[in-house]
């Protein structure tokens, strides 16, 4: 397997995981706006600490896929 593939299987499961990352934020951000009103305190506040949480992630996730595509660009 060249160096090339193997920079380049790690990005695509990257992508994989970014995808379900994203799909939860936004899953989140929908339930916390269509429910902070109704909902109990603590479960807004650990809603909130769940979208930051997931956030942080998708820009980990992010990062760490750049780093690896600019190994690709490296000759």
């Amino acid at each position: 397997m060249s160096q090339i593939d193997r920079i380049k299987e790690p990005i695509g499961w990257l992508k994989v995981v970014f995808g379900g990352l994203i799909a939860i934020d936004v899953s989140l951000v929908a339930w916390l706006a269509q429910n902070f009103r109704t909902a109990d305190f603590s479960l807004i506040v650990l809603s909130v600490i769940a979208v930051a949480g997931t956030t942080i992630a998708i820009i980990g996730v992010n990062h760490s896929a750049f780093r690896r595509m600019a190994k690709l660009e490296k000759p």
